[in-house]
């Protein structure tokens, strides 16, 4: 039987909101770990440990918002940048982060995916990773997409990829729709039409990896998207927060979404 998370420890309750006033999906850029560390006089890798309870208690804060959709940034193609002891310090984490947390948010009915590149993740993460979402499979609360070695920009690439492979492969010179060996040019024009008439922004959010983003929050101070989600977030309300992430606790996530709540989306109308 699902448990419900604890209560917080101040006591704070989520805002009474209307239903269709909760975004549907909320994006999470957990920033500001490296920060916190350095005000303390401690590594990086410190920071990405304290801030483990923070994504904890923003899952706790979700599932009380009844929020559908949880995508956290994890680690972003970019990250393969940081120093070799910081990734694979990240790649340890990730691992043992999964490991220890997964039956928790299984406990709360948790849903856990992920989105993201297995090309360079090490293949014990990819384990956790697919363990965790094989384990929570059959869940229909929360639904936490954990997006690791993520890159936006990948993200469209691979969904058009999807698309016109699709396409090519139901192509047939004989229909008009099937595969070119052989076909004339004609045939391959006749392709070509085919596959780009099945480009549309419908069968691109259909494959990317993510629902459309409601609410985008990004913590630390920063106010910029990170190359996250952003196929997604094209409508997206943006909360920028300077909290270091390593601080956040549900209330901050409620905080944003009282902001979202007082917006009006016009989706350019």
């Amino acid at each position: 039987m699902a448990q419900t998370p604890p209560p917080h420890r101040s006591g704070a309750v989520v805002p009474d909101l209307p239903l269709e006033a909760v975004p549907n999906h909320v994006a999470v850029v957990m920033d500001g770990n490296g920060r916190w560390a350095r005000q303390r006089g401690l590594p990086r890798t410190e920071g990405h440990r304290a801030g483990e309870e923070a994504l904890v208690e923003v899952v706790a804060g979700a599932i009380e918002a009844k929020v559908r959709w949880l995508s956290v940034y994890a680690f972003s193609t970019e990250n393969w940048k940081r120093s070799p002891s910081e990734v694979r310090f990240l790649m340890g984490y990730s691992r043992r982060v999964l490991r220890q947390r997964r039956d928790l948010f299984n406990s709360w009915n948790v849903r856990i995916g992920w989105a993201g590149q297995r090309q360079r993740l090490w293949p014990s993460v990819i384990k956790e990773l697919d363990d965790a979402a094989h384990l929570t499979r059959g869940n229909t609360g929360l639904n936490l997409t954990l997006c690791v070695n993520y890159g936006g920009r990948d993200d469209i690439v691979a969904a058009a990829r999807a698309v016109l492979g699709e396409a090519a492969r139901q192509f047939s010179p004989a229909s008009g729709k099937s595969q070119t060996r052989g076909a004339s040019p004609g045939d391959a024009a006749a392709l070509v039409e085919t596959m780009m008439a099945s480009l549309t922004e419908d069968s691109i959010s259909q494959r990317v990896a993510t629902p459309d983003v409601d609410l985008f929050w990004r913590t630390s101070g920063e106010q910029r998207l990170s190359n996250f989600l952003i196929w997604q977030a094209a409508y997206a309300e943006l909360v920028f927060s300077d909290k270091l992430w390593p601080d956040v606790d549900r209330r901050d996530l409620w905080d944003g979404i009282v902001q979202y709540s007082s917006r009006q989306r016009r989706y350019g109308a």
